[in-house]
């Protein structure tokens, strides 16, 4: 049988005998069925959770991407859009073809994506990439108790890495939603297993959430906390099936040996794995790339600026906003490791106060948030920063007082020179605008201030609406 190109697969269209033609132009018009003939297969694709690949002319893959709904994440390349944006146009030329995988969620489509681009390197995949690297997942495997950390300097020795993702804040919300499953620490701690002195230290609130087992506090053996990273192992290398097989064979072995805690705690990983695919929203869980602030050395410049006996791990900032000059709203956000922490967002609608005060909506906000944190026996913030000057910050100091706690590091940030107010200073404490410590608050303090329109707007629109 005769060989016929790649191309030829498309049934030719007469030309006009009389006019002239040139190779490229033959392979132009190839080209435009080609793509035309893979746009009406996308057409076909399923709208579920994968991973679509991209093929040239040869079927070589030259671009691995993931999607939630792959019909619409992979249709968008055959748009005009895609052909004018300048980082999409080259690729877009050489499509001829495209096939896909599904996925059961979008954290196993982010997972499957990872593993096929270290696998088949396509070429598109490292020519679409900013000037930093590639984010990788890292786990530390020198420690009694490993960590989960998101690298873009990976380590060569005493870590276990996978990646490279081709999203960053993909990655850092499948962190969370995988730290939820499996219950890893994140933290920065140097944690011995052997030193009874951690007894006594004081979990984060990751373990408060039930995010973490806090080994940190030595609540969990350092083999059992092994048995749940090496379960997150073998869940990050495509294991689902037999990962789930194992846990449910594992629970049942403990149920018989009356280790009811532990069967219960097995038993609510394994749901939550199968519920993947309702639980695994990365849109929900994404975190932020912040280009204009590195949070280790905002973190470490906090420490040094703020007189703190360690770098800050949690800070907490609230924000005030009025709905139509009469109905006040608050918003809370929580930052860990100087990165946003969605899941400890919190929205308040002020209900003690008439009118506008600004003081004592923060006093009310603060005195709930804090009353919260000491009924349930969680931990305080490492820094609690508030969205003003000496007045606001006078606020929540009072509201703390009140509760018979001794307050975290609370300090007020004011907008117009940036100042931050400390307590008992007269003076307010002016850090250059390109400090690293500035940039975060100012980060922090931003977010908390969007966070709260955001639920002003809500509230004024379900207003709008109750009319």
């Amino acid at each position: 049988m005769e060989h016929r190109p790649h191309y030829n697969r498309v049934v030719d269209t007469p030309l006009d005998k009389t006019s002239e033609t040139t190779p490229a132009d033959t392979d132009a018009v190839a080209a435009a069925r080609d793509r035309s003939l893979a746009a009406e297969k996308v057409k076909a694709f399923p709208q579920t959770p994968g991973v679509y690949l991209m093929k040239d002319a040869v079927g070589r893959v030259i671009y691995v991407g993931k999607a939630k709904n792959l019909r619409a994440r992979a249709g968008s390349y055959f748009l005009r859009a895609a052909e004018q944006d300048r980082r999409t146009a080259d690729l877009v030329r050489e499509i001829r073809d495209i096939d896909f995988l599904e996925a059961e969620s979008e954290v196993d489509a982010l997972l499957l994506e990872s593993r096929l681009v270290k696998d088949v390197q396509p070429r598109f995949n490292s020519d679409l990439k900013d000037d930093k690297t590639f984010p990788y997942l890292q786990i530390t495997t020198h420690e009694d108790y490993p960590r989960v950390e998101f690298t873009r300097t990976p380590r060569t020795k005493g870590v276990k890495l996978y990646g490279p993702f081709t999203s960053a804040g993909s990655l850092r919300g499948a962190i969370v939603v995988l730290q939820r499953i499996f219950k890893f620490r994140t933290c920065t701690l140097d944690i011995d297993a052997a030193d009874e002195q951690w007894r006594w230290f004081r979990p984060c609130l990751l373990a408060s959430i039930d995010q973490c087992t806090a080994p940190c506090n030595l609540r969990i053996s350092k083999d059992d906390y092994r048995k749940d990273i090496n379960r997150l192992k073998t869940f990050l290398e495509g294991g689902k099936k037999r990962l789930l097989e194992e846990m449910r064979q594992d629970m049942l072995a403990a149920s018989a040996k009356l280790e009811f805690e532990k069967a219960a705690r097995l038993r609510d990983e394994i749901r939550l794995l199968e519920t993947l695919d309702q639980r695994g929203d990365l849109e929900e869980n994404v975190q932020p790339e912040v280009f204009l602030v590195d949070p280790k050395k905002g973190l470490a410049g906090l420490e040094k600026v703020l007189d703190l006996s360690k770098p800050p791990r949690v800070i907490e900032g609230v924000d005030i906003a009025h709905l139509h000059g009469n109905e006040t709203v608050a918003s809370l956000v929580q930052f860990i490791d100087g990165l946003p922490f969605k899941p400890g967002y919190k929205r308040y609608r002020i209900k003690s106060v008439d009118g506008i005060d600004d003081f004592k909506s923060i006093h009310e906000v603060v005195s709930r948030r804090f009353s919260r944190l000491l009924r349930e026996g969680a931990s305080l913030p490492d820094i609690f920063l508030i969205d003003g000057g000496k007045g606001q910050l006078s606020a929540a100091l009072d509201a703390v007082e009140s509760l018979g706690v001794e307050p975290p590091c609370m300090i007020s940030l004011a907008k117009r020179e940036e100042e931050i107010f400390l307590p008992g200073q007269s003076e307010p404490l002016r850090l250059s605008r390109d400090s690293y410590s500035l940039r975060l608050l100012e980060y922090v303090r931003d977010e908390a201030h969007r966070f709260a329109q955001h639920y002003h707007h809500l509230l004024r629109g379900k207003r709008t609406f109750d009319r």
